[in-house]
């Protein structure tokens, strides 16, 4: 038999996962594992010493007919607000697919190989969503965490939430799990771990409906086979289909040996095996429908032992501390809204989410039309801009239970502000405010309004950017804004990003809306491999030097599609552990067409003297000849245009007639843009 293999299992068992999209476990990644091996020395002799007792235990185990073991479970949904977030009813069908499964109810076992019916285990566990958190509170056994970790389904997105291991099952689902369908460790590991313990699947493989299908629907099966002490079919690796599989095996006598399946051939054999169990839970064959009854039997065995507190879980005393055991009765009022941020006339669509045993609700909408309802997913519309109170009271026919939200609904102006627009943050309130939105799921660190720098005047909006904050996505989003009135609209911005080391690659993208919010369109994409870099590399807090440690973008390609009554943008960061981002001089307004969309920082060119009186020089590094110059003020409009000569790099600017204020000078000579930043006093 092969020694024990050290690392973690991940799959997607009896899926589409491999076959569609290249799918690697992740018992071939063992990172997460030998990084807690590598921070506590002793974890892997303490794990071989669990495995011994458990081997042992299981060696002279016999299920003889004991259950139904109950299980409570949890499922903590990690997500950014997308497909991820996948609904109660999803979760309430992966636990009736766990309990078909795991009791011999699932309708397919008739499409079980003959050979193989007489050994089709009623393991006997049954699964149920908590009714009671680890404080006593009523619960529906289903939490929700907004975080962008959603996208890493690491260790240490597991860390943002856990309820203790020796009463709940945690099942963590998220947009990723870590380059698998799902994982988890065996028991002898999380004995010592309790940190880890628990199950991370995706998504779409949790249940049969809604983002997920039948098809996917066993991955979580699978995963709590592993969680109870079941390895693969062929054994410790997650690479089926190798010879080296042969001379292995699964510590299960009713397996038969092989080699491992990819593909449901149900007439497979290998390793000298007359048949392959290829439609066991514990394959990749894409058509499992069994666990045999030794499977059973180890299970059970792990689940009645004390390592990593299996046997806690289904105790009398735990079942009545998690509520799994009480009569459904009324315990919460919970709504939930299809979008809480809206234009004017436009509407929502509110959904009931109170538990357990609802008959009859009221709604009350502070601002809406109608103002009240009695259905379980009334739709609402709100004409005036502000923010509304929502109140939803239900009732099971003998008591009762409410919720206030105050400030749950925000409605935007429609039509909103006119343009041009601009925003210098020069004053007003930080933001959020009531032009300004910010989105900082991990709700640590985001945009705010800072004096450390600015392109004109003494503020902007600074996101300030570390290497902890590698991977996490923090949002600025305008308020409504009309551009019906606009020919030809472009958003220009002023940028500053510096790196911490050469290889970050944090992005800005900058997104358009026309429907208030309700879809956004992706107009550009910055990256620091790329324009986003302004200023030399800095290991300490990034703050621009300086004019020329600023970029410049100006967007033309907002469409007429988008130029609505309540346009909105939307700047997005995604950190890669570089540096601080900032923003500054944000204008909507009707420039015309062909301006340089980009002039980065290198490109810049030099006003001399600065203020000018009268006229000014422009020092530049553009070749003698003709220059066409776009003269634009601070909110981005053209002022003046013309055509000159340079003359040995100086451009003589004819300032006399210019209004006081601020200026940016464009120029352009064949295929090269400069600019150059004055003040007129």
């Amino acid at each position: 038999m092969r020694s024990l293999f050290l690392f973690p299992f991940g799959l997607a068992a009896c899926s589409a996962l491999a076959q569609d999209d290249g799918f690697r476990c992740l018992a071939n990644n063992p990172a997460e594992l030998e990084r807690h091996l590598l921070e506590h020395p002793g974890a892997q002799h303490a794990a071989m010493e669990a495995k011994a007792a458990l081997d042992a235990r299981t060696a002279s185990f016999n299920h003889g007919g004991q259950g139904p073991f109950i299980i409570s479970v949890v499922f903590h949904v990690i997500h950014n607000n997308g497909p991820e977030n996948i609904s109660d009813e999803q979760l309430e069908d992966a636990i009736r697919v766990l309990n078909q499964d795991y009791n011999k109810l699932n309708p397919d076992t008739g499409l079980v190989r003959p050979e193989f019916q007489g050994i089709i285990a009623d393991v006997g566990i049954e699964f149920r969503l908590a009714r009671r958190d680890p404080e006593g509170n009523c619960t529906n056994g289903i939490t929700r965490t907004v975080s962008t970790r959603t996208y890493d389904g690491d260790f240490e997105m597991t860390q943002l939430i856990q309820w203790p291991r020796d009463r709940y099952m945690n099942v963590w689902v998220a947009a990723s799990a870590n380059g698998a369908a799902g994982y988890t460790y065996y028991p002898m590991w999380l004995d010592g771990w309790p940190e880890a313990d628990g199950i991370v699947i995706l998504h779409d493989y949790t249940g049969s409906i809604g983002t997920s299908s039948a098809y996917r629907s066993r991955v979580l099966s699978h995963e709590v086979g592993h969680w109870l002490n079941l390895k693969h079919c062929w054994g410790d690796s997650n690479e089926p289909g190798v010879e080296q599989n042969c001379s292995v095996d699964d510590e299960v006598a009713d397996t038969p040996l092989t080699i491992g399946w990819t593909s449901c051939v149900l007439t497979g054999a290998s390793c000298g095996s007359t048949l392959d169990n290829v439609q066991n839970y514990m394959e990749y064959s894409y058509c499992c429908r069994m666990f045999t009854q030794g499977q059973g039997d180890r299970m059970i065995a792990a689940l009645t032992s004390p390592i990593a507190e299996r046997e806690s879980l289904w105790q009398p005393s735990t079942l009545a501390l998690t509520g799994v055991m009480e009569p459904e009765q009324l315990c919460m009022a919970r709504f939930e809204a299809d979008r809480r941020e809206l234009c004017a006339g436009s509407s929502v669509q509110f959904t009931d989410m109170s538990y357990f045993g609802v008959s009859a609700r009221s709604w009350s909408f502070e601002g809406g039309s109608p103002g009240g309802s009695f259905d379980a997913q009334p739709v609402v519309t709100y004409d005036a801009p502000g923010t509304y109170a929502v109140t939803l009271v239900v009732s099971d026919g003998s008591a009762s239970e409410s919720s206030t939200v105050p400030g749950y609904i925000t409605v935007l102006p429609n039509p909103g502000l006119p343009a041009p627009w601009s925003e210098d943050f020069e004053s007003g309130p930080d933001v959020p405010n009531d032009r300004w939105r910010v989105v900082n799921p991990d709700d640590d660190v985001t945009f705010a309004i800072t004096t450390a720098a600015a392109y004109t005047g003494t503020r902007c909006v600074r996101l300030t950017n570390s290497s902890a904050q590698d991977g996490r996505r923090d949002e600025l989003i305008s308020t409504a804004i009309d551009l019906t009135g606009i020919a030809d609209p472009v958003l220009s911005f002023r940028y500053a990003y510096a790196r911490r080391n050469p290889i970050n690659d944090d992005v800005l993208y900058v997104y358009a809306s026309g429907d208030c919010g309700e879809t956004w369109v992706l107009r550009k994409v910055i990256r620091a491999i790329t324009t986003l870099v302004t200023a030399p590399q800095t290991n300490g807090s990034f703050v621009p030097a300086g004019a020329d440690q600023w970029g410049y973008a100006a967007l033309t390609n907002i469409g007429p599609a988008l130029q609505t009554t309540s346009f909105r943008m939307r700047f997005l960061f995604e950190s890669d552990g570089g540096n601080n981002l900032y923003l500054d001089d944000i204008n909507l307004n009707g420039i015309p067409v062909g301006i340089e969309e980009t002039v980065s920082p290198a490109q810049s060119a030099r006003m001399v003297p600065n203020p000018i009186d009268g006229s000014g020089v422009v020092m530049s590094d553009l070749p003698d000849g003709p220059v066409e110059w776009r003269l634009m003020n601070a909110l981005g409009q053209v002022t003046g245009t013309g055509t000159s000569l340079i003359q040995h790099g100086r451009f003589p600017f004819p300032g006399a007639t210019v209004p006081a204020g601020s200026y940016s000078l464009l120029l352009r000579a064949e295929d090269q843009a400069r600019s150059a930043r004055f003040i007129v006093p």
